[in-house]
């Protein structure tokens, strides 16, 4: 059994869903590895992944304005020094993961045909996210 690691940095741009695929599938074949278990941990408390569509951007969008009814930024939060878009990220946050397990076989993720990895961006404004990649195998 062997093991990886490595870190992405994903510049985002405000709100958004940024798809992963092919930069992690790019990772993995420089591994060697041909079988095992991926891990991704997002090193944020006001980014995290979701596993989406990955061809219609009108579920995307669907899904940005969802959250952003569900958790506005217009209401009342005991945290607020950080910015009006603050709490409502974290609170997405913890709706959504900060941490993906992905089979990896044959050197490629086991992921549906429709399945995108996503990082979501919750907060307004461009930030630098860091992705860290664990992949055990062999």
């Amino acid at each position: 059994m062997k093991q990886q690691t490595g870190f992405l940095q994903i510049q985002t741009h405000g709100q958004s869903l940024t798809m992963l695929n092919m930069e992690i599938s790019n990772w993995i074949l420089k591994t060697g590895m041909v079988t095992g278990l991926l891990t991704l941990w997002c090193k944020h408390t006001s980014a995290s992944f979701i596993v989406q569509e990955n061809v219609d951007p009108d579920v995307r969008q669907d899904i940005l304005t969802y959250l952003d009814d569900l958790v506005p930024e217009n209401r009342y939060y005991q945290h607020s020094s950080e910015g009006a878009d603050d709490m409502p990220a974290h609170i997405k946050t913890v709706l959504t993961q900060t941490s993906l397990s992905i089979p990896v076989v044959n050197r490629q993720m086991v992921m549906g045909m429709w399945q995108g990895i996503y990082l979501f961006e919750h907060r307004k404004h461009p930030h630098l996210r860091e992705i860290a990649m664990h992949l055990l195998g062999e």
